[in-house]
């Protein structure tokens, strides 16, 4: 995971404005445009979270110069935060990312593939979660890696799972096909969205194996569905 300037957080709000251009989907894999995921809508999980019950010791950042404004909350089966995209190209070198298109890349994530290598993060929606500190542990909150994130921007809801963590003090990054699937630029550099992103991480559970997409979807939709009965 990177660590964003204010500088580059302002070119990636020039850069929206032709985001609207772009595909929303994620490329690679060949998976079609997700404007739904699931049966559950954005809407109705955005219902349940329209509070905030702190459980972080204190507020991340969501980028390297700025306050910290965003507390960790929790509900019941779920913790989550409204914040930023910055974009995570860590993992597998490919086309899309490696040292050539992002100059904070890293040949690997916290979390692998069942046959051991790093996730791929143009093909593959997973989403950081900061590294372990006074402020939040997430483990001991029931964040496993694999386990599943319901992504919401825009009226949208992309299915992702947790696949890398970062900095323990910043939060609100995902990576670059979770973005793509959303409609958010997807540049490692000067691509993500300063704002209006929301993250809801289910409790105890991993996507098996955590490289399958669908299996995220499928889980995803039986936690979400959970989630709005036990809220």
């Amino acid at each position: 995971m990177r660590i964003r300037t204010l500088t580059l957080a302002a070119a990636s709000g020039a850069a929206l404005l032709a985001a609207g251009v772009l595909p929303a989907h994620a490329t690679g894999a060949g998976r079609p445009a997700a404007v739904q995921e699931g049966t559950v809508s954005a809407a109705d999980l955005l219902a349940k979270v329209t509070s905030c019950q702190q459980i972080s010791n204190g507020k991340y950042r969501t980028d390297e110069e700025t306050s910290a404004t965003v507390p960790v909350c929790g509900k019941n089966g779920a913790v989550f935060w409204k914040a930023d995209m910055d974009i995570d190209c860590d993992g597998q070198r490919t086309a899309k990312c490696s040292e050539s298109t992002d100059p904070w890349y890293q040949d690997d994530t916290a979390f692998h593939q069942s046959d051991g290598k790093p996730l791929r993060a143009d093909t593959l929606p997973y989403v950081v979660v900061p590294s372990s500190s006074g402020i939040w542990n997430y483990a001991s909150a029931g964040v496993k890696g694999g386990g599943v994130v319901a992504v919401i921007y825009n009226n949208k809801v992309e299915y992702a799972v947790v696949g890398d963590t970062g900095p323990d003090q910043i939060i609100g990054e995902a990576s670059y096909a979770t973005a793509q699937a959303l409609g958010i630029d997807p540049d490692p550099e000067t691509g993500g969205i300063d704002s209006g992103v929301t993250y809801i991480v289910f409790k105890n559970n991993q996507v098996s194996p955590i490289e399958s997409h669908s299996a995220a979807v499928t889980l995803g939709d039986k936690l979400a569905k959970q989630f709005l009965q036990n809220n």
